[in-house]
């Protein structure tokens, strides 16, 4: 999917429509272990894993991005609800 680097769409800061600029956002840093990380670890490598012995499904075939919209008048960014495609790409 190809969308525009800057475009006109509602600011919900300005309350009005204004010029954006998109970014794509990156995953941030992990922070210490999940909790499911931590259960796994508990069980131990010997025996039964219990839930853990199942074999992962595969990825799917789209994943959902997130992306970014900076307000270029009050210089506040808002995101909106992911959407699902191959490939991302910003266009000028």
């Amino acid at each position: 999917m190809k969308m525009p680097v800057k475009f006109k769409t509602y600011c919900p800061f300005c309350r009005k429509h204004e010029v954006h600029e998109v970014e794509k956002v990156k995953k941030g840093k992990s922070r210490g272990m999940n909790w499911i990380d931590r259960q796994k670890s508990r069980r131990g490598q010997v025996g039964n894993m219990g839930k853990f012995s199942k074999v992962p499904g595969g990825d799917k075939p789209t994943k959902k991005i997130n992306v970014r919209y900076r307000c270029t008048t009050c210089g506040k960014a808002h995101l909106r609800k992911g959407f699902r495609v191959r490939k991302f790409e910003l266009t000028e």
